[in-house]
């Protein structure tokens, strides 16, 4: 299976997959506001996709870009530059779990909650529609939690896993990826994932899992500069 969809995973996802979900102007795809922060552009960007980023969102608009490469235009402030990097499966022992149990709608506010206490990454109120979300519950409350994101073709990227901290050193998150992933293989597609390149011991728990490092990756976000529209871009 090509690896190449991976080097720019959210378009391929908005372009795929996800295709239902893409709100398009120009070259300029995003997911809706409420369900993730991604917006993707082309492979190599142009003069014309950067005023079609301009005109999708206004100056003065900060925006989140996934699996940018190259420059940014000038005067285009750059409010955040981060590294990271992405590991795909490489022998994943995926199995389901019997005590994680699917997550909806109806959860959405305690996953709300669980993610603000634990901070895994960005986790919107219909981010739980873009996959299968999983759970555990201890005395009815939601303790751990992981599913699925981005969805570029054959692929399913295995996201928001966290673990309350008052529950961590039981395992939870491993039995979570494992059951994530055993429903991304039912399918017949490969799991993948992204982690920041300071979270060092997310890594080596994803490695020890059975994952292996493909690439870095960048995630930038840009201020639209007032002069976007008139050409100063």
């Amino acid at each position: 299976m090509s690896e190449d969809v991976l080097d720019n995973p959210a378009r391929a996802a908005l372009l795929g997959p996800h295709a239902h979900f893409a709100e398009r102007h120009g070259q300029v795809l995003r997911y809706p506001r409420d369900m993730s922060p991604f917006v993707s552009l082309p492979d190599a960007p142009d003069d014309g996709t950067w005023r079609d980023l301009a005109e999708f969102f206004g100056p003065g608009a900060e925006v989140a870009l996934s699996g940018l490469r190259g420059a940014t235009p000038p005067g285009w402030d750059i409010v955040m530059d981060g590294t990271g990097v992405q590991l795909v499966d490489d022998g994943i022992a995926a199995a389901p779990d019997a005590e994680a149990v699917p997550l909806g709608a109806a959860d959405v506010p305690e996953m709300l909650a669980l993610v603000a206490r634990t901070r895994p990454g960005p986790f919107l109120p219909r981010t739980v529609e873009l996959g299968t979300y999983l759970g555990i519950r201890r005395n009815g409350e939601l303790i751990a939690m992981a599913g699925e994101r981005l969805h570029p073709p054959g692929w399913t990227e295995i996201s928001a896993v966290c673990t309350d901290a008052a529950h961590r050193g039981q395992g939870l998150a491993t039995r979570l990826v494992h059951a994530v992933a055993a429903g991304i293989r039912d399918r017949g597609e490969t799991p993948f994932m992204h982690a920041a390149a300071s979270n060092t011991t997310a890594i080596r728990l994803y490695l020890s899992l059975g994952f292996r490092l493909r690439k870095q990756t960048r995630f930038v976000q840009l201020r639209i500069p007032a002069g976007a529209l008139a050409g100063q871009a």
